[in-house]
């Protein structure tokens, strides 16, 4: 990604790893092309006068605001918050530096919920890692005009990828955690539901802690699932008879609690959940477990664990912003563990039938076809950003590209989809590029998430999208699918569907269908909104 950073002051040894280039000094009126994103970055300079620092916040108001109009909404504005790190203190009572600087961030923040492109990054949570004389050298600062200490480059860049990973929705999807001397102190098999750490006071306090942490990234759209050497047995009997055992059996997707070998656990994990292992991050006291886990699963995210419990908030803090930050949170995000629940309901409902068609009429399937709009453009996004098994061709948008699309007049859709056991939420979408004279379209992107699969979900929405093309005049429908390491599943699809394949070379196969109208079966209810 090509970004073009406007700034104040001297900050180029920040971006090293960064395909970048920069403004003048306090310049923001020349917004050129041909970058994939633009980042405001100013710094409060050293100022002794408290008035000119408030006239300098009045200045970089201004800034925004011409920004935010000037930058095409096809185009991300990253803006990080402003921070005080030269804070002048004549007077105790006098808090108009504090509060312009608060003024400026809460405007910024309501500019962004305006402008779907301002994504705002909050620098505090860089600064206040450090003592405030550590976020200066006044060398640099004197000779070559650099706020921040030179010394934080490598830090700041490893910070701010995440933060931009965040943005783009880059996260892992599920922490796989194991029990004993992880979850809470102490061994369960030895010291007995009632024996186990956990509580009000030390150790118990610090996994207690740690447990609502979890919770909480539950919340966030973190999926937890457990791989513990236990009996099965013991900790139902803790999950039901421990008062202090915060986290439940339903707040985890799936778990595999037996004395298998957590490796091969994993994988099934991994394949219940029906997501990629690098997704994953796997958390255990063991070392000896750790280590296995690194060298057969390479893709799974081993951190170290905490050797002491105090040390467990930190820990936590630390492994949240490494692997699951999130930029903003969609419905469908905070449902992940339900969805996954009732995805196994849904499993053990299809044993009941004799028949496929008996299974789907009996679940009452409703899809909800969605042209996209403000609302969903964020999740449409970021399925793109996360979709892997059931993805034709794996093309990466964000937002602004979508908007984009849209604003082309290009087709952008997706499906919302429930059936009798819940909601799934948004769970599909498609990108069509129709030709200049609207007779032939390009199903660029086609894609669902892996949750809803084996229900012929997949099926129904692209006969909606051949319909839809068909009444819209379109003669001709192109498509391709483009093969990955992870989307071996999806690769005949077209073929199952009526699409003559055109050509394979290299693994891509090329498409072909006339567009036409296409039977969607009885058992789906389809609407469009």
């Amino acid at each position: 990604m090509k970004f073009y950073i406007f700034r104040n002051s001297t900050v180029e040894n920040l971006f090293t790893s960064y395909e970048a280039e920069f403004s003048g000094y306090g310049a923001v009126a020349d917004i050129p092309g041909g970058f994939d994103a633009y980042l405001f970055f100013f710094l409060l300079n050293y100022k002794s006068d408290v008035n000119l620092l408030l006239e300098e916040i009045e200045d970089f108001r201004q800034k925004v605001n011409y920004m935010a109009e000037k930058v095409t909404n096809d185009k991300p504005l990253i803006i990080l918050t402003l921070e005080n790190t030269f804070p002048a203190g004549w007077i105790n009572s006098d808090l108009r530096l504090k509060n312009a600087v608060a003024d400026f961030n809460r405007h910024i923040s309501s500019l962004a919920e305006t402008n779907h492109n301002i994504k705002i990054i909050d620098f505090s949570d860089f600064i206040n890692q450090y003592p405030r004389k550590e976020l200066t050298d006044w060398k640099y600062f004197y000779l070559s005009q650099m706020v921040l200490n030179p010394k934080l480059s490598i830090d700041f860049q490893l910070w701010l990828n995440h933060k931009l990973e965040a943005i783009n929705s880059n996260r892992k999807k599920c922490l796989v955690l194991d029990l004993d001397n992880t979850l809470w102190g102490g061994i369960v098999g030895e010291d007995g539901i009632e024996g186990i750490k956990l509580g009000n006071v030390y150790p118990g306090n610090c996994y207690t802690d740690f447990q609502l942490n979890l919770i909480e990234a539950k919340k966030n759209g973190v999926i937890l699932a457990i791989c513990s050497k236990n009996n099965e047995s013991d900790i139902l009997e803790l999950w039901d008879k421990n008062p202090f055992m915060l986290l439940k059996k339903e707040d985890f997707a799936d778990y595999r609690i037996d004395w298998n070998d957590k490796v091969n656990n994993i994988r099934e994990l991994a394949n219940s959940l029906n997501i990629g292992l690098d997704s994953m991050v796997f958390l255990d006291d063991n070392p000896s477990e750790r280590e296995l886990v690194r060298s057969f699963l390479p893709d799974v995210a081993v951190p170290e664990f905490p050797a002491q419990p105090y040390m467990l908030t930190e820990f936590f803090r630390e492994l949240y912003n490494n692997y699951f930050q999130v930029h903003s949170l969609s419905d469908e995000d905070k449902a992940k563990t339900e969805q996954d629940l009732i995805k196994k309901e849904t499993e053990n409902f299809r044993t009941a039938f004799t028949t496929a068609e008996e299974y789907l009429a009996g679940l009452k399937i409703e899809l909800e076809i969605q042209f996209a709009d403000d609302f969903n453009i964020p999740r449409i996004a970021q399925m793109t950003q996360k979709t892997n098994q059931f993805n034709l061709t794996t093309k990466r948008y964000t937002e602004a590209e979508i908007r984009d699309f849209v604003k082309k007049g290009h087709f952008v859709f997706c499906v919302s989809v429930k059936d009798k056991f819940g909601d799934s939420g948004i769970t599909g979408m498609s990108i069509i590029l129709p030709d200049s004279g609207n007779k032939s379209a390009i199903i660029d992107t086609f894609l669902l998430s892996c949750r809803i699969l084996g229900k012929g979900i997949e099926e129904s929405f692209l006969a909606f999208i051949v319909n839809y093309l068909y009444k819209n005049g379109i003669n001709d429908i192109y498509s391709e699918y483009i093969p990955t390491s992870k989307n071996k599943q999806a690769e005949n699809f077209y073929e199952r569907a009526g699409f003559t394949l055109v050509s394979s070379e290299n693994g891509i196969k090329r498409y072909y269908v006339k567009a036409r109208e296409m039977q969607i079966k009885e058992c789906y209810k389809l609407t469009e909104s």
